[in-house]
């Protein structure tokens, strides 16, 4: 069987972290006018439904980039091995859009009309689908190192950001755009388990 780092097994994690990548690269030559028609916005006059999508492929800064892209290449590879690369898209896809529209509700709601950007939404699905195919795979934080099953990793975090949400906690980022991904990737990844059983571990 092969390592889960072949790129060949795991083509399309790697084709979106070059994709993630080079779009920060042309993000950064971008006047502030082509950048907010690519950024996500409330529902409105300056929103427009390709939002959706680029805005998942723009990042606020190289940190933000560098801590998404850092989650696509440790969670994204076992799963697209798992899976294959078809359902792998179709699980970012799931905890894209998911993502999207639970802040354009969220937003609406909201009086402030602020855009939001990141690939954050699509990596919460991929966190939920690792937690569901490999519960009880050990992860080991880096700060603080506390080593934890997969399944109460994803537990606590989603549970962090649903209380950051509810409690304004962390402003400046979409903590509810965070539970969206993560309900796309848990519908996902809960339909397919029943067919990879014998890849649980």
């Amino acid at each position: 069987m092969s390592d889960v780092s072949n790129p060949v097994m795991t083509r399309l994690t790697y084709t979106l972290l070059i994709v993630n990548l080079a779009a920060f690269a042309l993000e950064t030559q971008l006047g502030d006018t082509q950048l907010a028609a690519l950024l996500l916005w409330p529902v409105g006059p300056h929103f427009r439904p390709w939002q959706l999508l680029t805005s998942a492929f723009l990042h606020a800064n190289p940190l933000h980039l560098a801590t998404n892209m850092f989650g696509l290449w440790m969670f994204g590879r076992p799963v697209e091995r798992a899976v294959g690369s078809l359902r792998f898209a179709e699980l970012y896809g799931a905890g894209l859009a998911t993502a999207g529209v639970t802040q354009l509700v969220v937003a609406s709601l909201l009086t402030d009309k602020v855009p939001t950007l990141g690939a954050s939404g699509a990596l919460f699905g991929v966190l939920a689908a690792f937690a569901i195919l490999f519960p009880n795979r050990i992860i080991v934080l880096l700060f603080p190192p506390i080593p934890m099953k997969a399944w109460v990793f994803v537990l606590l975090y989603g549970l962090f950001e649903l209380i950051s949400g509810v409690g304004g906690l962390q402003p400046g980022i979409a903590h509810f755009a965070h539970l969206g991904g993560l309900f796309g990737g848990v519908l996902m990844a809960a339909y397919w388990r029943r067919e990879y059983q014998e890849l649980l571990v």
